[in-house]
């Protein structure tokens, strides 16, 4: 074993998990991204030439293997205890004098305030500092081992403490905390879901909870779940007496803990602290149902003892319901920027949380006809923080008859245009280009780099030509002129040229190019280059068949149907038409098979690093050219990988496949042989 290499592996894990704090608990990063995958670059290096290296609490294996079986059944080292309720002061008041009763004590105690967040919860050990087991809740008594599962949440640290310098390692630690998912990256992830026409969220607890229960630990990554840190269930050592103590140790090992929690000094103030996070929890980043109560003493909480499951020096202060029923006065529909068609609910307005509510969210059709809401109900309605509005269902006990069933639409309720659900899909899609909910979107996929690649038109400048009228769908942009863009704000002589040579410009681009740009569901760049190849122009494309792009390798019958469908629209034919007018209607010789030899027909490529003398775009034409593929992943079908300057992990991947790696010099020896 070579010690300095051995040596090196150490530091590097140390201090990419000390980044990794820092990013992930302390968000107070240090070094920039590149600095960070760097490091990390260097560790997957060593590691996969020297695999005898590799443990599990090295920051390369957050992503586990896929689980075969169930998950496994674990006891806990002490029970799991679930909290008593509280609705409002005068019943934290009640909890108090029962426990002053008990022990004369509790008059002197001090109180912890935290925020009681609505995530799942976990228990978590570490022996000599190493992260080697992680359990659901389970009943309290026996939990769910999800092991593999935590490793992919970067605020969990795999070993503590985080500085060993500062803080011995504890010799066995059990920890307890929440896994969550924040406000906003809630609402994001269904908005990518959405957009992809998949089955969003109804709220980020179950979805959480859904996430940690994957047999497939790279969904589980996949989710932007966090974690935060109250408790110490076990530990072999002297542990901190007092609850903020604990939190304080907690924090110095480098678990993430909650900011927000306070230390009262009676219980008339425990209850003003809670009572001040009703209306600001707004303000959290993260889901709250409440607030909790702590003894701060944590002997003088142990020898209280329980009632049931609930231990008796804590309670849970729980804030007011978000949830209330009102009247659905009408479902409506909005298209979104990729087609995806989205009911949502109008609303007779009702107060939830101090706000007013008129709009809430039906996620998708199915979830109407699943739950069976009618127009007309009385339907149950949660607002959680700064989530938006959603229906849970109908109160179907308090219907009378008059209430209408939703039906399915047939066309687009903005361009009246057919609609299509493609099996195995929840989404209802329009497929026209044209529609103006979709149009602004359109444009900006249409000139974007990996399209036809129009220098200058921006967001900002695709949304005034749109709102200005001069833009009815991307066709348009060739029928600009001086007099279109002068006028426009942020527009003068210069910049006003280099646009209209941009466009002019990307009218010679080839064929794949363009039907790139076109936007039709499921055709990406290999896609389009397949299709470039297959069919000689647009006007051959067009007539296409369906059995006939089904032929085609690479080619199901979900995207060859959307392709069809897409041609067959008489707004997007138009679209077609004036493209022809305009010039820009590229053509392209038939794909090898049915043409001369070409030199690299049947290979397929993955580029990686910067390569000299040639863009990554113009290296992928040139092979596509050729008659290759380019693919974004290595993997055992990749023939080359194309390597320039400063390449990532694809290049560390293909030498431990054993795949040719060439240079732009050897790639043109390939070519011409």
């Amino acid at each position: 074993m070579n010690m300095n290499l051995q040596a090196r592996v150490l530091e590097l894990r140390n201090e990419i998990n000390f980044h990794n704090y820092r990013y992930h608990v302390l968000d107070d990063p240090v070094i920039s991204d590149s600095e960070y995958d760097r490091l990390l670059n260097e560790l997957k290096r060593i590691e996969n030439e020297n695999p005898e290296l590799i443990t599990t609490d090295s920051p390369t294996q957050r992503v586990g293997s896929i689980l075969s079986e169930g998950f496994k059944k674990i006891q806990h080292p002490a029970p799991i205890l679930s909290l008593g309720n509280a609705f409002g002061g005068d019943e934290v008041l009640a909890w108090y004098e029962r426990l002053v009763r008990l022990d004369e004590r509790v008059k002197n105690a001090k109180f912890v305030v935290e925020p009681k967040i609505d995530g799942l919860s976990v228990v978590l050990h570490y022996n000599n500092g190493l992260f080697n087991q992680g359990a659901t809740r389970g009943n309290g008594v026996i939990g769910e081992e999800i092991t593999h599962n935590l490793r992919t949440i970067h605020s969990l640290p795999l070993r503590i403490p985080v500085k060993p310098e500062e803080i011995e390692i504890p010799e066995y630690l059990v920890v307890r905390g929440e896994v969550f998912i924040y406000k906003n990256d809630f609402v994001k992830l269904n908005n990518k879901l959405e957009e992809k026409g998949e089955k969003v969220y109804l709220n980020p607890r179950n979805t959480a909870a859904g996430s940690l229960r994957q047999k497939d630990p790279g969904l589980t990554a996949s989710r932007p779940l966090n974690l935060l840190v109250y408790s110490i269930v076990t530990f072999v050592g002297r542990a901190p007496d007092t609850q903020w103590e604990q939190l304080n140790f907690l924090r110095l090992l480098g678990f993430p803990v909650t900011e927000y929690a306070t230390l009262q000094k009676s219980i008339e103030d425990a209850i003003k602290e809670c009572e001040s996070w009703i209306e600001k929890r707004k303000e959290l980043e993260f889901q709250v149902d409440g607030m909790v109560i702590k003894i701060n003493d944590l002997k003088l909480s142990s020898d209280l003892g329980f009632v049931g499951k609930d231990p008796r020096g804590a309670v849970a202060f729980k804030f007011p319901s978000e949830e209330v029923t009102t009247k659905l006065l009408d479902i409506k529909i909005k298209v979104g920027r990729t087609g995806v068609l989205t009911p949502y609910a109008i609303l007779e307005p009702v107060n939830i949380g101090g706000v007013i509510v008129k709009q809430a969210t039906l996620h998708n059709f199915d979830f109407i006809l699943d739950k069976d809401i009618r127009i007309g109900d009385k339907v149950l309605v949660k607002r959680a923080g700064e989530v938006i509005p959603y229906i849970i269902g109908p109160v179907k006990g308090a219907r009378n008859g008059s209430e209408t069933e939703f039906s399915l639409p047939n066309v687009c309720p903005i361009c009246s245009e057919p609609v299509e659900n493609i099996p195995g899909e929840v989404a209802w899609y329009c497929m026209n280009a044209a529609c103006p909910e979709q149009l602004i979107r359109n444009v900006e996929h249409f000139v974007s780099r990996g399209a036809m690649d129009i220098v200058g038109l921006g967001g900002r400048t695709v949304e005034l030509l749109v709102s200005g009228k001069l833009i009815r769908d991307v066709a348009d942009i060739y029928r600009l002129n001086h007099k279109d863009l002068i006028n426009l704000e942020g527009f003068a002589e210069k910049k006003v040229e280099n646009l209209l040579e941009a466009i002019n410009l990307s009218r010679h681009n080839p064929l794949n190019r363009l039907i790139i740009g076109l936007g039709i569901r499921g055709v990406g760049e290999v896609s389009a280059n397949e299709l470039g190849g297959k069919f000689s122009d647009l006007e051959e494309l067009t007539n296409a068949k369906k059995e006939d792009i089904e032929a085609i390798e690479g080619f199901g019958p979900n995207t060859a149907q959307a392709i069809v469908d897409w041609f067959s629209i008489p707004a997007n034919l138009k679209i077609l038409e004036k493209f022809k007018h305009e010039g820009v209607w590229p053509t392209s010789e038939k794909s090898s098979a049915e043409n001369e030899f070409q030199s690299l027909s049947g290979l397929t490529f993955v580029i990686t690093g910067s390569l000299e003398g040639l863009s990554r775009n113009e290296a992928k034409e040139y092979i596509q050219s050729k008659g290759g593929k380019v693919t974004g992943t290595v993997s055992k079908k990749t023939d080359y990988v194309l390597v320039g300057e400063n390449p990532g992990t694809k290049l560390e991947i293909a030498q431990s496949l054993g795949i040719n790696i060439i240079d732009v010099n050897s790639l043109k020896t390939l070519v011409e042989g």
